[in-house]
């Protein structure tokens, strides 16, 4: 055994240590964090059939994320790259628990080297952290600063932000999470447009004028969670959650703003179950100070793994309005809420999906997404673009270390949603909240292409090249062609029964490219160099061709990578 093997045995060793000592911890990532891609890649490249673990519920908990590190070390043993050494070594220091093993052990894969620094700096990643009997406490400030520059533009592109983040646990069981910080910003001018036409900046809820173009505002989060019994983990807070296996979900997506929430995981044999129950914002034109108005969504997604390769999920998910007050029959969690929603009076908007994971080959890795809205078998024959054929779908590939490039990753992703997909015939139980969509970002009524180039040809640099382009069918000013999912889609938004393809209204393509430079100077430090390009252009009338470029320059400790990528 070579010196190579022997350190990533040691590694492995390490992690199971950290797994057994950790397997309680009930603490996620945060969206965002480049953490997450590195378990996706865990996920395409194991080779093992114990996969409870491994879902398209995300965030992932720090304590699977161990489970699923040591997993695909020891199948990778004498294999692994410096770079996923290297993140791997990143999961191992963002675990609430130190190892229940002797400081030399760790030393020796250099993992956790220890400072004399008292609490600080104890581990790499972690400014400050306590562990007391029954009580683990680490905390962490947040801070990101950016400059750029947009053509045609004399203002500067510029991020401001500071905060804190907190996590711990209590008795080995009790987990919370708060992150709070406060940000001042200016964007790209498509990213204002978007904020003007939706009264909504992406991924975030309230926000004021900052100098005229620029927004500031608060992101706070926080939750806690706990084991209910061995099988069944409970979280409550205020957070975002996503379902999928994209780099989009037609299900739920973490790319809106964040919601009160009660979600419970059950893992058990080949099965994976979650129910989340989510408080909502109904749409706000953000004039006065008011209570806004609530709205509630349940949602349930089943995962079942078939066999080593394939894993096929069930997806089926309700919004509904009620006057402030949350509909207890939705609250049975093995209950098929399409019945509940008939028993109500089939005034509440419904969906259900299929999506699929499949791993044919030990780089590739296959997955889709397959959602019902409303659809009339008939009216789909006769081809005559009913409106309430209401189903999107999605295709997607990840390809790791490829070529045989270690860590190399290519991920395609091709989505369509026909028009008026995920609206209602009312404006309360659209499938949206706080005036942005639940699912994918442009609504309805639009096919996309993405493809994704990730490289870390060394530990600490990471590279990423992202194309994405799309055309969409947007409403004029007087008629919805289904794309504004805020619309009621009923008379007289919508005019007429017959003639709703995708692209209907105002023809509109974009094109959308970037390139993302990120040094990890040191742990969770980035200096980050990026450049985009987006051009708009409608082929109907009213005629529009937009372009624009920019580049920015930025430093980020603890702080996730903001991109408005559409």
């Amino acid at each position: 055994m070579n010196q190579t093997q022997i350190r990533q045995c040691s590694l492995a060793v390490v992690l199971l240590l950290f797994s057994i000592s950790g397997i309680s911890q009930q603490v996620y990532w945060m969206p965002g964090d480049p953490i997450n891609h590195t378990l996706r890649r865990f996920d395409v490249g194991r080779k093992s059939t114990a996969v409870p673990e491994f879902s398209k519920t995300w965030p992932a908990g720090r304590s699977e994320s161990l489970q699923r590190a040591q997993l695909y070390a020891v199948t990778q043993a004498g294999q692994l790259s410096a770079a996923d050494q290297w993140n791997i070594g990143a999961i191992v220091q963002g675990s609430l628990t130190l190892p229940s093993t002797s400081t030399d052990s760790i030393q020796e894969v250099q993992i956790m080297p220890r400072h004399k620094w008292g609490p600080f700096f104890h581990r790499p990643t972690q400014f400050y952290e306590a562990h007391v009997k029954d009580f683990d406490l680490i905390i962490n400030p947040v801070l990101a600063f950016s400059q750029g520059k947009e053509s045609g533009s004399g203002e500067r592109l510029f991020e401001n932000t500071r905060g804190v983040v907190v996590d711990g646990q209590i008795a080995g069981k009790i987990g919370f999470h708060s992150y709070l910080t406060e940000n001042q910003e200016r964007l790209p001018g498509y990213a204002r447009d978007w904020e003007f036409r939706r009264k909504a900046l992406p991924n975030q809820g309230f926000y004021k004028n900052f100098k005229g173009t620029g927004y500031d505002y608060f992101d706070a989060r926080g939750y806690i969670t706990f084991p209910a019994t061995k099988y069944v983990e409970v979280a409550f807070g205020y957070d975002r959650n996503f379902i999928g296996n994209g780099h989009r979900s037609l299900f739920l997506s973490d790319g809106g703003n964040s919601a009160m929430f009660l979600r419970m995981k059950t893992r058990i044999w080949k099965f994976n179950y979650q129910n989340l129950f989510m408080e909502l914002q109904q749409a706000d034109d953000r004039v006065g100070d008011r209570l806004i108005g609530k709205k509630y969504a349940a949602l349930h997604h089943l995962d079942l793994q078939v066999n080593r390769w394939l894993q096929l999920g069930f997806f089926e998910g309700v919004v509904f309005g009620r006057p402030n007050r949350f509909d207890f029959s939705y609250l049975n969690p093995v209950i098929f809420y399409r019945s509940v929603e008939h028993q109500n009076g089939s005034m509440d908007n419904s969906l259900a999906g299929l999506d699929w994971k499949i791993n044919p080959l030990k780089s590739v890795q296959l997955y889709g997404q397959l959602l019902l809205d409303e659809f009339n078998l008939s009216e789909i024959r006769s081809g005559n673009q009913w409106w309430a054929n209401k189903w999107g779908y999605q295709l997607g590939a990840h390809y790791i270390n490829a070529g045989g490039i270690k860590n190399l990753d290519l991920q395609l992703e091709y989505n369509r949603v026909r028009p008026f997909t995920y609206s209602h015939r009312d404006s309360v139980a659209n499938y949206t909240h706080y005036n942005q969509p639940l699912a994918h970002p442009l609504g309805a009524n639009f096919s996309e292409f993405i493809s994704i180039l990730r490289y870390q040809p060394i530990p600490r640099l990471r590279l990423e090249a992202k194309l994405v382009t799309y055309r969409q069918g947007r409403d004029s000013s007087a008629r919805s062609f289904g794309s504004n999912i805020f619309l009621p889609n009923v008379s007289p938004y919508r005019v007429g029964d017959y003639g709703y393809a995708i692209g209907s209204g105002r023809d509109t393509r974009v094109l959308y490219a970037s390139l993302f430079a990120s040094y990890e100077f040191a742990r969770s430090l980035f200096v980050d160099l990026q450049a985009g390009f987006r051009k708009e252009k409608s082929v109907t009338a009213p005629l529009i061709d937009q372009r624009s470029n920019w580049f920015s320059l930025g430093i980020r400790w603890n702080r996730m990578r903001r991109e408005v990528d559409y």
